[in-house]
């Protein structure tokens, strides 16, 4: 889900771009780039620990899953963007947020690891994740194609999407409907990949820790939505 607030509604992205790019050098942006990665990187370990550290953990993780999830995406939300600021703190605050993410999963990736091929489902998962988000990301910074325009469709991709979620899994209950609003978010989060991997080329962010924030999310719920379909599919063999 977006825990992160991409200024999806502003109608002046091209604008804004616009006017960051003439205010920053080009060694500048490359520079904030590389330090966005670097970051991205060292949050990806953090994310691999706590689930690690979350797996022999996961029923108790489970019992209490909303009282971790909702402060873990308030916290994305609004908590590291009042901070990215305050070296040190930041760090901090994007390494936790990581962390937790992997202790939050824990529970899903536990239920796959007690069924046979389990492990390398999620390994299957993790590649086909880092193969699709790694090719987006080429493209998006290679293309001349523009996806600032993208924001709103997205953001109102997305409430539909969560919509229809809450409706399937509390009245519906259709499996049928969980894979298709899986492979529509699927897709989504894809357009959101372009999105985000474009405004920080463009230099639309002013802080690479959220930057890094912002990819790890991506990451983060495309490497979940593809484990889940995997799983679907797999259970179906």
């Amino acid at each position: 889900m977006a825990l992160y607030d991409r200024d999806y509604m502003k109608n002046s992205a091209h604008t804004m771009r616009g006017e960051r790019a003439d205010s920053r050098s080009e060694s500048s942006i490359v520079s904030f780039v590389k330090q966005t990665y670097k970051l991205f990187a060292a949050s990806m370990l953090a994310g691999a620990a706590g689930a690690y550290v979350g797996i022999p953990m996961a029923n108790a993780i489970a019992g209490i899953y909303w009282f971790i999830a909702i402060p873990w995406m308030l916290f994305g939300m609004f908590g590291i963007r009042m901070v990215r600021h305050k070296p040190g703190i930041n760090l901090i605050a994007l390494f936790a947020f990581t962390f937790v993410g992997g202790l939050i999963i824990s529970p899903l990736l536990s239920m796959f690891l007690a069924t046979e091929g389990g492990g390398a489902l999620i390994g299957n998962a993790f590649l086909m994740t880092a193969v699709l988000f790694g090719g987006l990301s080429f493209f998006a910074i290679n293309t001349t194609k523009d996806f600032s325009s993208w924001g709103k469709p997205l953001f109102f991709a997305f409430i539909v999407l969560l919509v229809f979620s809450l409706i399937n899994a509390f009245v519906l209950q259709s499996p049928m409907m969980h894979i298709v609003i899986q492979g529509i978010f699927l897709l989504v989060i894809s357009a959101m990949v372009l999105f985000d991997t474009q405004n920080i080329i463009n230099g639309m962010f002013d802080s690479p820790v959220e930057a890094a924030l912002v990819l790890y999310i991506d990451f983060f719920n495309m490497f979940v939505t593809l484990l889940q379909l995997l799983g679907v599919f797999g259970n179906d063999e």
